[in-house]
């Protein structure tokens, strides 16, 4: 009876507009995904449970688990435009300059260290840069977050291959407070414009470039992703005021399953790609969609019953999100390491073609381990004591947004 009391009343309460609890779970949903499909490259170790003899075969979702990105920068423009849709109309807008700060503190330390350990990395191993203008531009492009606009320091370099996200997010947060204020007075206008952007980006390089490699990634082939997490963050606040009913909780978690359905089919469809090129041009096409059922997700999983929000945001959820930036840094980068060092015995040579199970098995939990020990460590002793310090060392003025 107290528990049907409790879920009753949760029914009708407006949902948190300041921590919206689900987005920690479909973060970590989002990341866990990514990093499966990064772990699986190396393994080769079949992605699938096995439950009660029941045979679950999630091999189609992990061999296209990089789509997954598309809602780790959905989730991005969600939180960024959280504390802006809660301003009050007579409120003005958050300075550009606190933002950025904010920005900085929360990226740059992090990121920094990890081209600054690849970097030493690549330079002591000495089989990676044949000139020192080579090993110079790898390091300055990374450094000033250009490393995207080049072939060679995009696929090409030894420095960690996730950072080209946070490149991506670097890009957005410079448009930043010019594209919120646009969104502030005309929300459907601005991403309606944003949209558009996107679509005819990346409809005109899928007809008109051969090898759009260097295109598909880039911060104008991801801003209706943007716009569809700023919409949700917007739609969220705006209806957060209207009472809730039982029937619209059920409603709402229905629709928060049939989007996270489509979104799986999304994956299988994609993983049917027979190149890289496909791959590239399957991703530009799906983008959209992509977009729509993860924003769908994130809007009626916030507002869905309580059972379906306990899954997406509880303390394991929140806990693995707050250290889920370096665990998505580093991850990739100990999976090579950790196979490459032979770490983890085997008798063959290439154990993951020769289909060691027993091997597979303990470098994939291996990897996950130490990438989630790595993680907790950064997260905890170095990213955010840093932020604080950086944040304390000039005034800063407490706001709602940014």
């Amino acid at each position: 009876m107290q528990l049907f009391s409790r879920w009753r009343e949760d029914a009708v309460s407006a949902p948190d507009t300041v921590h919206v609890d689900v987005c920690d779970g479909i973060r970590v949903l989002s990341i866990g995904i990514v990093a499966w499909f990064h772990i699986w490259q190396q393994s080769w170790l079949w992605p699938g449970l096995t439950l009660g003899g029941l045979r679950i075969d999630l091999d189609p979702v992990i061999r296209s688990g990089y789509m997954w990105v598309d809602l780790m920068i959905l989730i991005s423009g969600f939180c960024l435009w959280l504390p802006w849709a809660r301003l009050k109309e007579e409120e003005p807008d958050p300075t550009a300059g606190l933002f950025y700060r904010k920005r900085l503190a929360r990226i740059l330390p992090s990121y920094v260290l990890a081209v600054a350990v690849c970097f030493a990395g690549a330079l002591g191993a000495g089989i990676f840069y044949r000139t020192t203008a080579q090993a110079a531009k790898d390091l300055i492009t990374h450094l000033t977050f250009t490393n995207v606009f080049f072939y060679d320091t995009y696929y090409g370099t030894p420095i960690n291959a996730g950072l080209w996200t946070l490149a991506v997010e670097m890009h957005f947060y410079l448009l930043f407070p010019l594209i919120a204020r646009a969104f502030r007075r005309l929300p459907a206008a601005t991403a309606a414009a944003m949209m558009a952007l996107a679509l005819t980006f990346r409809g005109w390089t899928a007809a008109h470039v051969a090898d759009v490699s260097i295109y598909f990634n880039q911060l104008i082939a991801y801003l209706d992703i943007f716009a569809l997490g700023m919409l949700a963050a917007q739609l969220h606040v705006k209806l957060a005021v209207v009472r809730r009913t039982p029937a619209q909780r059920i409603l709402c978690s229905l629709l928060a399953v049939l989007a996270f359905v489509f979104l799986i089919k999304l994956g299988k469809e994609q993983s049917k790609c027979p190149d890289v090129n496909a791959i590239r041009l399957g991703q530009m096409q799906r983008r959209l969609s992509m977009g729509i059922c993860g924003a769908g997700l994130l809007f009626f999983g916030a507002n869905a019953g309580l059972f379906l929000r306990r899954i997406l945001g509880n303390p394991v959820t929140r806990f693995l999100s707050s250290v889920s930036m370096q665990f998505y840094i580093w991850h990739q980068v100990l999976a090579v390491q950790i196979k490459w060092l032979r770490i983890v015995p085997s008798a063959y040579e290439e154990p993951n073609a020769a289909g060691d199970a027993l091997w597979q098995s303990r470098y994939t939990a291996l990897c996950i381990v130490s990438a989630l020990a790595v993680s907790v460590f950064l997260t905890y002793c170095f990213e955010r004591p840093l932020a604080r310090r950086i944040l304390r060392g000039g005034p800063v003025k407490r706001s709602r947004a940014g």
